[in-house]
């Protein structure tokens, strides 16, 4: 089911009761760690999510007060959001195999 603001299926997939990713990623500013972070992840979701993925940047420099609601205090921080239960990995999302596991992509 898409939603009235044309968003793409992977973003109303669970209302449809499929498996979509929400993942928060927690930056500060445009640092070189922050941008491998992002590319890494994003590398990732293309590989093993298939497009049934959100990701949102959260930059604490422009908004520092959001690092509250998931009790961030290092940075870069990826949060999954959905599916329950929330996960938290930290660090710039280099090591492929630890995200996975961290994510419950692959068994530990």
């Amino acid at each position: 089911m898409k939603d009235k603001m044309g968003s793409s299926s992977h973003q109303s997939a669970a209302t449809s009761g499929n498996k979509t990713w929400e993942l928060k990623l927690y930056v500060a500013g445009q640092t070189p760690k922050s941008l491998q972070a992002f590319a890494n992840l994003k590398q990732i979701c293309e590989e093993h999510l298939a497009g049934e993925y959100r990701i949102e940047v959260i930059d604490l420099v422009k908004n520092p007060k959001l690092a509250q609601g998931h009790q961030i205090f290092a940075l870069p921080t990826l949060v999954r959001s959905l599916p329950e239960p929330i996960r938290k990995i930290i660090g710039d999302l280099s090591n492929t195999e630890r995200v996975l596991v961290g994510l419950d992509l692959q068994p530990r």
